[in-house]
């Protein structure tokens, strides 16, 4: 038996989980994504999303809202007669009336373990916490912010170099498969809803871009974490003098290292910088419009000098 499924998501984090239900051969009757956004170096192009691109491909209608509080709205959604609703890193809050709108509610793939880590940015808030573990979890939506009972649940390992873009692929494989067998168990009845603990609530607010420039005061396992957790996107950055001026140089990945010093001075060509506390091995970065590089592949370039002061 097949359910009449919207499917509700936006970024490529939720591509696995759209194409893993046409796979067991559901009926998406409409996909739910953000508006198109400007991109190109112009920004004047309008850019589909990943899930938008995806779902055209199968010949599924695409409707993009930048609201569904409206009457209309809301009418159109009930009138699409869906068994079910699958939210994925959708971007929208869903009013009541959406969240009854289907006969069997809505469902949620989340990439923390509830309740640690509710809202926006789950993925990179873990890992810039330290956090040793995470997760993917299913849960039916409720009105509040990610607080709604949990369904099914897989846990993850975080290792001390594990970056949020690697993380966010090996969540998202996981996504498509616990959805997968959470709407099976539903067609069966057999699902098992458990109401999620009122201790250890926290809260994974949007990445601002004050947190994404370093602070060489802080410690150096803040500043690892930092960098991993924002790496590859938004990623972190400070500036260095290169050539005649200072330039910012993103920085996708570190390793904790010994020394000492005036936070921010470069220790050695190998460029292990000091902290606040202890200091860090700059092992891949960026500079502006070109590739990621190792720290000998850009030390080539860039020639930053023992002793040098990044700001």
């Amino acid at each position: 038996m097949s359910l009449r499924i919207v499917f509700m998501g936006t970024p490529e984090f939720s591509v696995p989980v759209l194409n893993a239900l046409i796979g067991q051969g559901h009926e998406i009757v409409a996909v739910y994504s953000q508006p198109p956004r400007p991109a190109g170096r112009r920004g004047l192009e309008l850019t589909p999303s990943p899930v938008h691109r995806n779902a055209e491909e199968f010949g599924i209608e695409v409707r993009t809202p930048k609201s569904l509080r409206s009457p209309e709205e809301q009418q159109a959604f009930r009138d699409l007669n869906a068994d079910i609703a699958i939210v994925v890193a959708y971007g929208l809050i869903l009013p009541t009336a959406i969240l009854e709108g289907t006969r069997l509610g809505c469902y949620n793939g989340h990439a923390s373990l509830l309740p640690r880590w509710r809202g926006a940015a789950p993925i990179q808030r873990a890992i810039m916490a330290g956090d040793t573990e995470t997760g993917m979890m299913i849960m039916k939506m409720d009105e509040g912010l990610d607080t709604g009972p949990v369904a099914m649940a897989e846990k993850v390992k975080i290792t001390p170099d594990t970056t949020a873009g690697e993380l966010h692929d090996q969540l998202s494989m996981i996504g498509a498969d616990l959805m997968v067998r959470a709407v099976a168990a539903l067609e069966r009845d057999s699902l098992t809803l458990t109401p999620q603990s009122e201790d250890g609530v926290t809260y994974a607010s949007k990445i601002t871009k004050v947190e994404t420039r370093i602070d060489w005061t802080l410690p150096a396992i803040d500043i690892h974490n930092r960098i991993r957790g924002l790496a590859p996107f938004p990623g972190a950055w400070c500036e260095m003098e290169i050539g005649d001026g200072l330039e910012r140089v993103k920085l996708l990945r570190s390793l904790l290292a010994t020394g000492a010093g005036v936070p921010g001075t470069v220790l050695d060509e190998d460029l292990r910088v000091a902290c606040g506390e202890g200091a860090v091995r700059l092992r891949s970065l960026q500079r502006a419009g070109g590739k990621a590089m190792d720290g000998q592949e850009f030390q080539r370039g860039a020639k930053i000098a023992q002793g040098a002061k990044l700001p």
